[in-house]
């Protein structure tokens, strides 16, 4: 009995080993562990050994274990580690901290993975919807009346109680009632799978939520984009230029010049096929295609429509350059 260690002791050596890991990571997972068994733990520990290091303890002593090493950090000056006091508002219910070097997305995956089936319990919020299919329950036929309290319709089939309908007996968000729970487990149901599930990230002194770790590379450019384009219509609006606008500022002027060149004699290449189109819209549409097949003697020869095309391209080359010889 005299090798035991005291709570005192024990929670000497428990600070010792998180300032230990404090600075030896500079990435830390805080996990979500409601309703995770030993054995699914255990199994992560397992996995991420040699990658991650996880730490559970009581939320109040591993506040105070950061805040006496945050300020032991400011105090010789190395605010880098010292923007770990970031993480205190998160550290909260039930939560355990994943301490690790490699690649966050891997280690998350690794953590979430293990899905742990459980029993409803009276009082629990069901996470999921909790559906019973129709067929033979196992049950005795003395226990109809059990089933007409949570008005389940069912029928004697062969000795034993039949379940007529589907039943949805719990839904999503709703509290587990007594009779829902007891029925669940005569017909051995576990409905409901928990696994730890990643809450926050702190990563090299920022904080920010797990969910950023699912975005891609076209996530971020669609983020990125969307930003660019806010700038743009602010700069544009108060009338001050920025990279973002440029693009569009010069196609305005664009705009501006060629909208000039139409209302006057003067032209410049751009606007040249533009002014062309407003006189003669009809040039440039496209002929129809039809499926319908042409009578021989309406179609002309490939000669002829050689011919034709070139006399076109010469009055318009003549026409274009004001020589008609």
């Amino acid at each position: 009995m005299s090798g035991e260690l005291t709570n005192k002791q024990k929670k000497e050596v428990y600070t010792k080993n998180l300032v230990e890991l404090l600075k030896t990571y500079n990435k830390i997972l805080l996990v979500n562990i409601d309703n995770v068994g030993a054995y699914s733990i255990q199994q992560i520990r397992q996995t991420l050994r040699s990658k991650a290091t996880l730490l559970f303890g009581k939320n109040t002593l591993i506040r105070k274990t950061i805040r006496d090493y945050v300020e032991k950090c400011e105090e010789a000056g190395n605010k880098d580690s010292a923007r770990i006091e970031a993480l205190l508002p998160f550290i909260r219910g039930n939560v355990g901290m994943v301490f690790t070097n490699d690649e966050l997305n891997g280690i998350k995956e690794v953590v979430e993975s293990y899905k742990q089936k459980a029993p409803a319990k009276v009082g629990q919020i069901a996470p999921e919807d909790v559906f019973v299919e129709p067929g033979p329950t196992g049950m005795e036929p003395t226990q109809t009346s059990f089933l007409q309290a949570l008005n389940i319709a069912s029928k004697i089939v062969k000795g034993q109680v039949e379940i007529s309908n589907r039943v949805h007996l719990v839904k999503k968000g709703d509290k587990v009632g007594p009779s829902e729970a007891s029925l669940m487990d005569k017909l051995n149901i576990m409905p409901f799978s928990y696994r730890a599930e990643v809450k926050t990230v702190f990563d090299s002194g920022y904080v920010y939520p797990a969910s950023l770790l699912n975005l891609g590379a076209n996530d971020v450019l669609q983020t990125l984009s969307k930003g660019l384009q806010r700038i743009a219509t602010i700069s544009l609006q108060i009338g001050v230029p920025t990279l973002a606008s440029v693009p569009h500022l010069i196609a305005n002027a664009f705009r501006n010049l060629v909208s000039i060149s139409i209302e006057t004699t003067y032209d410049f290449e751009q606007s040249i096929p533009v002014k062309e189109y407003l006189k003669n819209p009809s040039a440039f549409a496209s002929a129809p295609v039809t499926n319908a097949p042409v009578s021989n003697t309406t179609a002309p020869t490939p000669v002829q429509t050689k011919v034709e095309e070139k006399e076109e391209e010469s009055a318009s080359i003549g026409g274009l350059f004001g020589d008609d010889d």
